[in-house]
């Protein structure tokens, strides 16, 4: 009897000793080896990406986009549309992602794709103006008409062939911070316009602000919808 009690002891204190040495490795030092090593070699990353403006303030995170909307008339009226502040560089759609009573700036509730395939509301593989409304079809056309009349100025005529798939679609997450170089130079007149500004000072900020592919090969060309609107206040306001 005092075998098995003496034994049952040991084992218990084994077990103690073994959680002991385990949280103090696995849940103290291994985190502050990470997180410092981290800090010394990715300190921009470690810390969520921080995009800051002008004054030095955090505006937001290069990995998750912002929308850039006008205020609503009665902030507590959820039916009422939002409507784009065409002043600002545009990011892609995020339909149907939820809101941020929060932060209105974002859409953060939920994340994902519309589940919706390529031709869904097409009639015969087309889209068309007779698409079912709350199709993929009918969103896309709608998008692109919003697209079209939104960017084309007096001097600047938006045609139909020129407004790229990012413009009217949204990505898998919704949340996609980048948009294509060809989406921003579509919208480069109207906010040259807007902000009164040159359009090839506008254009100089695009180019300053895209960024290539990965390794020159993997990805496509971007620009990070943030990083321009934060360049574009501290052009207007310089």
């Amino acid at each position: 009897m005092n075998n098995s009690v003496g034994n049952t002891a040991r084992l218990i204190g084994a077990g103690l000793r073994a959680l002991l040495v385990l949280t103090v490795i696995c849940g103290v030092l291994y985190p502050l080896a990470v997180t410092g090593i981290a800090q010394a070699l990715f300190n921009d990353k470690a810390d969520g990406s921080e995009i800051k403006d002008h004054s030095g303030r955090v505006v937001g995170s290069a990995l998750i986009g912002q929308s850039y909307n006008l205020p609503k008339h009665d902030p507590n009226d959820a039916e009422e549309a939002a409507e784009p502040d065409l002043k600002w560089f545009q990011p892609r759609p995020s339909n149907g992602l939820g809101s941020n009573s929060v932060n209105t700036r974002y859409s953060l509730i939920l994340s994902g794709a519309t589940n919706r395939s390529a031709d869904n509301g097409a009639i015969d593989g087309t889209c068309t103006k007779d698409a079912a409304e709350g199709t993929l079809c009918a969103q896309v056309l709608a998008a692109k008409e919003a697209v079209i009349a939104d960017n084309s100025t007096a001097s600047y005529q938006v045609k139909a062939e020129d407004v790229p798939a990012d413009a009217v679609t949204s990505s898998g997450s919704g949340l996609d911070p980048d948009i294509s170089p060809a989406y921003a130079e579509l919208q480069v007149h109207r906010v040259a316009e807007r902000n009164k500004l040159d359009v090839k000072q506008v254009e100089r900020l695009v180019s300053d602000h895209t960024t290539g592919r990965t390794l020159g090969f993997m990805g496509e060309p971007r620009v990070n919808v943030l990083e321009l609107n934060t360049a574009l206040k501290a052009l207007t306001t310089s």
